[in-house]
């Protein structure tokens, strides 16, 4: 399989594998959130809601674009991600994994609703402070623009939910003269058709929102797995042919000529310098090459670390209000084109990777959503949730995950969605509202999962490591 010898090939399925188990539990633990509100108003029955909602979750994945899955894949850096010893890679592998499902599992069993993004997140934060207690620097394995990101993301998220669920019940509540719409369910009732299709349609953009925000992080999953187990296979795109990347490679070092170097400090200096030996590490490996698959594999893994490397001290440069760029802004519009066009070759995922997460998670989503159900409706505030409130909290929580799948950035269903039930629950009756012993048990899962994944994905990592 792909070259490898017989050990290798069964670690490397058994990772695929698990990373599928991984996504199959984000399903059922997750997308419970994105039911709760049509089973716990009887909109549809538990059974058709699962379905439904795996559906949409699965075309959410297909059709839901990589932007996130490339930035799981970028929070780790290039060294991390491919070490001299493909063992360690593995280690590196299943410590990830194996943290992300065994914290996941934890928080379901006990009902509590928690976010696989904090989850995952942590798992590589941990391997990541691991890499320091092992390389010579001694310094963090990680991409720190990308975790400050993602962290924002996660951070401000939760509040996003929370603050404009609240301000749309006070807006429905002055546009909507129906006062059905703000009562609870009746249990032995069907709600009003215009409210089950409300409710269904809500239902419909949170499943497919997950799928195409959280399901992405599998697929981020699986690109880690092959670019650290089969760089020279997956560090490229081998659909795109590296002749496409010299035109753009020559353009780039047009630009970078016209750039006046004596005014740089020694930081930015540092960067220029990069940039240069990059593109004519590019230019020699491209200039033998002509075809999808003509680039040397031994090659692969080096172009794709220089295209991100070039991107990266390209994008500092830009960003240096004290550099001297001799470009006007069309000039720097057609540079930062070019470096796009090469990142094409570096930010993809084969179709069979998101066939399989989006089966993965649509299959996952048809069990385990009653314990999380229960939270949603119940739980949180001190009434049972209404169906304004269950349509004002779904909807905030489409809005927020599609924007931010738009933007590459990884958010919590989970804490978006629930957040967006303590704000309608505070719309409707303040803050004596909620029940404060449910929001602190989130509120605990929400602090102390990254720790804990930090610590259990490093020494996870740290032991198989020695072990394998």
């Amino acid at each position: 399989m792909f070259g490898l010898d017989f050990s290798l090939a069964m670690l490397l399925i058994v990772a695929l594998l698990t990373a599928c188990v991984f996504e199959f539990i984000n399903g059922f633990h997750d997308t419970a959130n994105a039911v709760a509100t049509v089973i716990y108003t009887k909109s549809l029955k538990p059974q058709v809601a699962v379905i439904w909602s795996g559906f949409w979750n699965f075309i959410g994945v297909y059709f839901g674009g990589i932007a996130v899955a490339m930035g799981i894949v970028n929070l780790l850096p290039l060294e991390a991600l491919v070490d001299q010893n493909i063992y360690h890679n593995i280690a590196m592998i299943f410590a990830l994994i194996l943290t992300a499902i065994m914290w996941n599992i934890a928080t379901w069993y006990l009902g509590i609703p928690c976010s696989s993004s904090h989850t995952l997140l942590g798992s590589i934060f941990g391997v990541g402070i691991a890499f320091m207690f092992i390389s010579a620097e001694g310094t963090i394995a990680l991409n720190w623009k990308k975790v400050i990101d993602a962290g924002i993301a996660l951070l401000i998220s939760p509040l996003i939910g929370f603050g404009l669920s609240m301000l749309l019940m006070f807006i429905m509540r002055k546009v909507i003269k129906r006062k059905k719409f703000f009562r609870k369910p009746d249990p032995r009732k069907k709600p009003p058709f215009w409210i089950r299709l409300w409710l269904i349609a809500t239902c419909t953009s949170v499943s497919f929102s997950h799928g195409s925000n959280d399901g992405q992080k599998g697929v981020g999953l699986i690109m880690i797995i092959l670019i650290a187990i089969l760089p020279a296979k997956f560090a490229l795109d081998s659909s795109r042919s590296p002749s496409s990347m010299i035109g753009n490679v020559t353009n780039i070092e047009l630009y970078i000529n016209k750039m006046d170097s004596h005014v740089l400090g020694e930081k930015e200096m540092g960067w220029f310098q990069n940039i240069k030996n990059n593109v004519s590490v590019l230019s020699t490996i491209l200039n033998a090459s002509y075809g999808p698959d003509e680039i040397p594999e031994a090659s692969r893994f080096e172009v794709r670390k220089s295209i991100l490397e070039l991107a990266k001290n390209i994008d500092k440069l830009l960003s240096c209000k004290a550099c001297k760029w001799n470009l006007n802004e069309d000039e720097q519009k057609h540079l930062k084109k070019n470096i796009s066009a090469l990142k094409m070759h570096t930010e993809y995922a084969p179709w069979w990777v998101i066939l399989m997460i989006s089966v993965s998670l649509g299959l996952g989503t048809m069990i385990g959503w009653k314990k999380i159900v229960i939270t949603i409706g119940e739980k949180i505030g001190k009434t049972h949730l209404s169906y304004a409130q269950g349509a004002s909290a779904e909807m905030i929580a489409a809005s927020t995950i599609g924007i931010s799948t738009l933007l590459g950035l990884p958010v919590s269903t989970t804490h978006v969605l629930s957040s967006g039930v303590a704000g309608s629950m505070v719309a409707k009756g303040g803050l004596k509202n909620l029940q404060f012993k449910t929001v602190a048990n989130i509120l605990i899962a929400w602090l102390i999962t990254i720790p804990v994944t930090i610590i259990l994905s490093a020494s996870l990592f740290l032991l198989l490591r020695t072990i394998i």
